[in-house]
């Protein structure tokens, strides 16, 4: 059974009159899923995979980096699910001489000589923070509060951010020449790092046919903001077996070398292992996770099946590791053969 906390009562109450039940209204949430998933596919061809992830990670509260070459549909992905949401949503491109008052807004003197704050781009449901390593560590720390706290602090005021709200950042990887690398402390705030690969040659050929024909299919918005909010409460709400927790406490610890868990590859091949917020993190998205599978609650499968996605921004190789070019994702799929 779920049980309700102070946070969030009204909503999770009024929306659970039309339910009968827990698993009717989890039932709702896979149909709203289904829909989005159709909705989006409509504009967005192929990336079945990344557009779940991208939705798994807003009904879990958290963000999302994403990497991938130029060209692959990341702004058009983001506005598409954003329309299909029903959220507002603002581009923020990064580059060198953005300032952190670009993003987080600024205080100005009105005509009646008084401070007002005028809000910057950050305050809306969805951010696309545009190649974020574009930018110095001064301007890419103003995000650091805004995804913690989901507010913004200018003169000893604290401005609140609407409810919901999701940073998606971009990074190019292979255009290095004057970029900045995201500080670890703001790559563990991301829930997710998404790969975005190149679409297969079938799925290009329906690229080019639909969008060189004509308009583009405007999406439709198939969900509101209330019922967003209502299921990120009700997936708070799953109940998780205890191996599972300790399944995926284990697999973060065994990440952290030079430590009595550390596994033999993390010893070997890492600078630096995950913390806490991968152990959450594992447990948020296999929630949800598991939901969009027709289970009630997450098993350690639903945990493997996330991961990738939530790991491989939180572990640091060493230079034996580059030396034998051992990428990332092969030293995660070591830790995975854990029991």
């Amino acid at each position: 059974m779920f049980v309700c906390g102070r946070m969030g009562n009204r909503i999770l109450i009024d929306r659970m009159k039309t339910f009968n039940s827990e698993k009717e209204a989890l039932a709702g949430f896979q149909e709203k899923y289904a829909q989005l998933r159709d909705e989006t596919s409509k504009v967005i061809v192929g990336q079945d995979e990344v557009v779940k992830n991208i939705l798994i990670t807003i009904f879990s509260k958290g963000h999302v980096l994403l990497i991938g070459v130029p060209g692959l549909a990341k702004t058009l992905m983001i506005t598409t699910i954003a329309k299909a949401l029903g959220l507002s949503y603002n581009r923020i491109q990064f580059t060198p001489d953005l300032m952190p008052s670009d993003i987080m807004g600024t205080e100005i003197l009105d005509e009646h000589r008084q401070f007002r704050f005028v809000k910057g781009p950050v305050f809306a449901n969805i951010v696309l923070a545009d190649e974020i390593n574009r930018t110095p560590p001064k301007t890419q720390s103003a995000l650091l509060e805004a995804m913690q706290e989901r507010s913004v602090s200018m003169a000893g005021t604290t401005h609140l951010l609407p409810n919901p709200f999701f940073v998606l950042a971009t990074q190019n990887p292979i255009e290095q020449e004057g970029t900045y690398p995201l500080p670890e402390a703001q790559l563990d705030r991301f829930m997710f790092n998404i790969y975005l690969d190149y679409p297969s040659f079938d799925e290009e050929v329906n690229i080019v046919k639909s969008t060189i024909g004509g308009d583009l299919y405007e999406p439709k918005q198939v969900i509101d903001t209330e019922e967003i909010l209502f299921y990120q409460k009700l997936l708070q709400r799953i109940p998780v077996a205890d191996n599972v927790y300790r399944y995926a406490v284990r697999l973060s610890t065994i990440t952290r070398p030079n430590t009595t868990e550390a596994h033999d590859w993390a010893n070997k091949y890492l600078a630096w292992g995950a913390g806490p917020r991968c152990s959450q993190n594992l447990i948020i998205a296999a929630k949800c996770h598991a939901v969009l599978s027709g289970k009630v609650s997450p098993d350690i499968e639903n945990i493997k099946e996330v991961a990738h996605s939530v790991m491989r921004h939180r572990v640091v190789k060493n230079y034996r590791a580059e030396a034998e070019s051992i990428a990332v994702d092969t030293i995660i799929n070591k830790f995975l053969e854990i029991g």
